[in-house]
């Protein structure tokens, strides 16, 4: 599945995945404080998600909008893109770079390590 959200188109979906199915003035009151968004500008941004079809929204009844992907299949659909536009679809270079560039924290590290344990695990099992 291809996603290609905005950032915009994120912020959006990020609330619908939060709290669904909400309405267009739900969303207007939840995304204004940190958006500025206006009722027009919601509605031009569900019109483009609905577009987006399997990717997007789609309403349910009284016009409550839906998310038509889940947040997991969209967040590692974007992962995949973003792999391939950027590394090649190098999982191993991305990390090389960020270990070099020292981006990644001892936290991270630990949580990687336990990732990795699991996926190995998974592996042999």
């Amino acid at each position: 599945m291809q996603v290609n959200l905005s950032d915009s188109e994120w912020k959006l979906m990020n609330r619908l995945w939060e709290q669904s199915p909400r309405t267009i003035m739900e969303l207007t009151a939840s995304l204004k404080e940190d958006t500025g968004w206006r009722k027009n500008t919601v509605i031009t941004m569900l019109a483009r998600l609905e577009a987006k079809g399997p990717s997007g929204t789609r309403r349910a009844a009284g016009q409550a909008v839906l998310p038509a992907v889940d947040r997991e299949d969209a967040a590692a659909a974007e992962t995949e893109s973003f792999l391939s536009r950027v590394y090649g679809g190098s999982l191993g270079l991305m990390m090389s770079a960020m270990v070099e560039s020292r981006q990644l924290t001892e936290a991270d590290i630990a949580e990687l390590s336990a990732i990795l344990e699991r996926a190995g695990g998974e592996e042999h099992a």
